[in-house]
């Protein structure tokens, strides 16, 4: 027969002592968030990363009545969320890294995105950061010198011809691709052309509607964009109605022109037909 192991006083009493109890702090940081989940509708999460204190903080000041912002340890919300497994809000935690903000509204949450885009500023390229898209140094005259900045445009494969004793970039160029860091050279060039190819904020990443129980995993929103594609539409959407008569506000000039030209090419089709040549020459 196995004898039984022998546990030492002092090993016995390793083993039966209890961890340290949860510090007060942290458990009521774990009441506050769990109260918001249940009082808000929106609870979105949003990357931090690389984000000055002082713009952290002018954010902040500015979602004031319209979001509380809150950065507790990522387990400390791992933990709430595990308590809600069976919910979608489970989702939110595959968003949680080591540079994270949770958020937490009565917007939609598309609503408090296009808030955090809107509060984002622009920023430079540092060395040694990976950058997120390609960055391009575009064609077009410069107010740079003459001088050791020749060295540096060519160093990096731009073209360059003088114009009125400055600098004048001749073609585009890519100097540096998404997903590689940028070189000191890279940087150097971009601040002395004074590009901030980067935008510094809240970059929203999931968010979840406790209304509605609906996870939206991707809510970036694209202002720019967004008023491009719908210029463009509204573009050709105009351009089909007026080809098809259909009136409206925003066609009826159009319509009214476009009925005019008929009329004068009417006019000019009758000058010019048989009938009409006969009587002018009757006449």
């Amino acid at each position: 027969m196995k004898q039984k192991q022998k546990i030492s006083k002092k090993t016995e009493g390793k083993i039966l002592k209890r961890d340290k109890p949860i510090p007060q702090s942290k458990l009521k940081i774990v009441e506050e968030i769990e109260e918001l989940m249940e009082t808000k509708k929106t609870i979105l999460i949003a990357s931090i990363k690389n984000i000055p204190n002082s713009q952290f903080q002018e954010i902040t000041k500015k979602l004031r009545g319209k979001a509380i912002v809150k950065v507790p340890k990522k387990n400390l919300v791992l933990r709430v969320l595990e308590k809600k497994s069976k919910e979608e809000i489970i989702k939110l935690k595959n968003s949680i890294n080591d540079s994270f903000a949770i958020l937490f509204s009565d917007l939609d949450s598309f609503e408090l995105a296009g808030e955090l885009t809107k509060n984002q500023a622009p920023a430079k390229a540092k060395a040694g950061q990976e950058s997120p898209k390609d960055i391009e140094i575009p064609a077009g005259p410069t107010d740079l010198l003459p001088g050791p900045a020749i060295s540096e445009l060519g160093a990096l494969g731009i073209q360059i011809q003088i114009e009125g004793g400055k600098i004048t970039i001749k073609q585009p160029k890519i100097i540096v691709k998404a997903g590689n860091k940028i070189s000191e050279s890279a940087s150097s060039l971009l601040n002395k052309l004074n590009i901030k190819p980067f935008k510094v904020g809240f970059t929203p990443l999931c968010a979840f509607d406790t209304r509605e129980k609906a996870f939206y995993s991707e809510i970036k929103i694209d202002r720019e964009g967004i008023l491009e594609s719908l210029k463009q539409n509204y573009g050709k959407a105009l351009a089909f109605a007026v080809e098809i008569g259909y009136y409206s506000k925003d066609t009826i000039t159009f319509l009214i022109g476009k009925a005019g030209m008929h009329e004068k090419a009417l006019k000019k089709l009758q000058n010019q037909s048989p009938k009409n040549k006969i009587e002018g020459e009757n006449k």
